[in-house]
């Protein structure tokens, strides 16, 4: 991007699969790189970025929407060397697309974007309308998902929609809780095959990208109960290596 930050929406079809594990970890990784990161905390209905990174926020997106303070009032330090700009667990009022989220959302990013290297937007999971208005204002976007069944059900219906309705050429897929060393590979070629087959992208030329692989591993756990960062407390564990791996891949 010409205009600051590379801005990047971490999503997915279904809770539970990791998401913001995955973001906060990621932007750990890429300041470590000595990358300028600002996480966007835009799940409004369910956030729990806070719980992961064990902040306890005075200020949140919620009182910036409010105007009770400002922007850069709001926007914290987390471990690692990372920004966070939290939702709290007030924002239920604000989980529907109206044109006041959709003007606060757009305005907030587009003001922090000439501040940092990457802007990490962390959505809700699904394909409501204000999550997928948060993920349009990425430029880039990857979809979480675990080898579940279920998982993967959702993740294509949301690359779908991110093909069509959204006219994305390429989507990033990052495998999170992979049983096996190659699993995500595997699971993106089937994907990018039934998306070939029954998705009309009216001539876009789509391509899913296997961004990300992410083992699973018993350390994960243990890092998400202390609510601590898994590259803090278990950096040479093979999911660790995978997160720094997709940071690396992200800055190219």
């Amino acid at each position: 991007m010409s205009n600051g930050a590379k801005t990047v929406a971490i999503t997915s079809g279904k809770g539970g699969v990791g998401k913001t594990f995955v973001t906060a970890n990621l932007a750990y990784a890429l300041a470590a790189r000595g990358q300028r990161v600002l996480v966007l905390d835009a799940d409004l209905g369910l956030a729990n970025l806070d719980v992961v990174l064990n902040l306890h926020p005075k200020l949140t997106l919620h009182d910036v929407f409010t105007e009770k303070c400002t922007l850069e009032q709001a926007i914290l330090p987390a471990p690692g060397g990372f920004s966070v700009l939290l939702a709290g667990s007030g924002m239920v009022e604000y989980s529907r697309l109206t044109p006041e989220v959709r003007d606060k959302l757009l305005r907030i990013v587009d003001l922090v974007k000439p501040r940092y290297d990457w802007v990490l937007i962390d959505t809700g999971a699904g394909i409501s309308d204000v999550v997928l208005y948060a993920v349009s204002l990425a430029t880039d976007v990857l979809v979480v998902a675990t080898p579940e069944p279920t998982s993967l059900t959702d993740a294509y219906a949301t690359i779908k929609v991110l093909a069509t309705q959204q006219q994305r050429r390429q989507v990033g897929l990052v495998l999170n809780q992979a049983s096996r060393a190659g699993e995500g590979r595997v699971i993106c070629t089937q994907l990018q095959t039934v998306l070939a087959r029954f998705v009309d992208t009216s001539g876009n030329s789509f391509r899913l990208e296997l961004m990300g692989e992410v083992r699973s591993d018993p350390a994960v756990r243990q890092a998400v109960l202390k609510r601590q960062l898994l590259l803090e407390q278990s950096p040479g564990t093979d999911a660790a290596q995978g997160l720094r791996a997709l940071a690396n891949r992200l800055i190219g």
